[in-house]
């Protein structure tokens, strides 16, 4: 280990301040999904006076900054997302953000301030023997056809080798420098699915003479649940949400159409495979059993995420020396969001945890906003991690 010691939270400690200031002027300037130019910007130029060589452009806006010390041929990739959300901020604090409509409500820009953090801890400690490639990824919000699969399009993972890969995410709810882990299938499958209903619309006075997309729509909505309750074996999880229904302008018009857009979300394959076969039938049927007829638009998104056992094991055990093991959650129940480094580790072994962001409001919520007393916890366990696993 070049016999030093390897990173506690106080060794950071004097981090913090400048780590806050980036934070929060990401906070200031959110950026959507491909949208990250000054995001990406600033990583860059901060990676390249640390001392890193780095690569912009990556599948979109993404920075890798890589940094090679010792003999040692061993790699690592550690994985931050950049992104903000279409929200407008309701925090009320004095960094708000300066671009209506949009804001971090996720916590990315404290993710990346982390991953910052850790930079500069590794490249003044230089405590570890290999190579660590420090991945900002682009689009990680979008849903589909997102930053990581796009970096992977552009040989991520060929251009800059990884034995393994991290990632993680802040978790409302859980106390700050709390860290939470699971092995196996951890967050879910998500797929959109958009119903267009056609009926033949008409008079409201005379609904005899129509074919209401209304009705069809608003018995669908009760009838797709019936996919979970009797199509699901009750021992997986899986989840089937109508988040909107749209159709008519005039109460005294029955309209051509309705619309609906759904979320489908699963942890297991064949389960997925399922509920697709069983929506699509289910809603084609129904819809004609009205007269209507149903045309169905199913988006693939982003995959289950599933965490590889020996390297969850790793990342456990790094959390536990460095934040005692009281503060580590093993065995977190699945999460049923969904997260595109799922793509990362179906290519290479690795793991996706949590970090307690404290009693905060829920993540994609106005109100929501990063606890900036995390940055530490971050910082310093990115860079024990690496220094565990380069090690001489």
């Amino acid at each position: 280990m070049n016999n030093k010691s390897l990173c506690t939270i106080a060794d950071v400690a004097d981090l913090v301040p400048q780590l806050r200031e980036v934070r929060q002027h990401l906070h200031q300037h959110p950026e959507l999904s491909n949208e990250e130019s000054a995001t990406a910007a600033l990583v860059a130029e901060k990676l390249q006076a640390l001392g890193y060589q780095v690569t912009t452009g990556v599948g979109g806006y993404g920075v890798v900054g890589s940094m090679k010390l010792g003999k040692s041929s061993r790699s690592i990739g550690i994985r931050a997302d950049m992104d903000a959300l279409p929200i407008t901020e309701q925090t009320g604090v004095s960094y708000t953000s300066q671009h209506p409509g949009k804001m971090h409500a996720c916590g990315h820009d404290g993710h990346t301030a982390m991953l910052l953090g850790a930079a500069e801890q590794l490249a003044r400690s230089k405590n570890f023997s290999g190579t660590v490639n420090l991945i900002f990824q682009p689009a990680e919000e979008i849903g589909f056809n997102s930053g990581a699969e796009r970096m992977l399009e552009e040989q991520l993972f060929e251009r800059f080798p990884c034995d393994a890969v991290y990632g993680l995410h802040n978790h409302p709810g859980y106390p700050v420098g709390k860290m939470m882990f699971r092995s196996g299938p951890f967050m879910a499958a998500c797929d959109t699915v958009n119903i267009t209903i056609h009926g033949k619309g008409g008079h409201a006075a005379r609904p005899h003479m129509t074919v209401d997309p209304i009705l069809v729509a608003s018995s669908l909505v009760v009838a797709l649940q019936s996919v979970i309750s009797r199509n699901i074996d009750p021992n997986e999880t899986a989840v089937v949400t109508i988040g909107s229904i749209h159709s008519g302008h005039a109460a005294n018009v029955i309209p051509e159409t309705a619309r609906l857009e759904m979320s489908v979300r699963s942890f297991d394959q064949e389960v997925r495979k399922t509920l697709e076969k069983r929506i699509r039938m289910l809603v084609e049927n129904h819809a004609a059993g009205y007269g209507a007829r149903a045309e169905i638009d199913y988006v693939p998104g982003y995959p289950v995420l599933v965490n590889h056992d020996k390297e969850t094991a790793f990342a456990l055990a790094v959390a536990k020396e460095l934040l005692g093991e009281e503060n580590v959650v093993n065995n977190l129940p699945p999460i049923s969001g969904s997260e595109d480094f799922a793509y990362f580790l179906q290519q290479k072994p690795g793991c996706f945890l949590r970090l307690g962001n404290g009693d905060s409001a829920v993540l994609h919520n106005p109100a929501y906003n990063f606890n900036d007393e995390s940055l530490g916890f971050g910082a310093a366990y990115w860079t024990r991690l690496v220094e565990r696993y380069l090690v001489d």
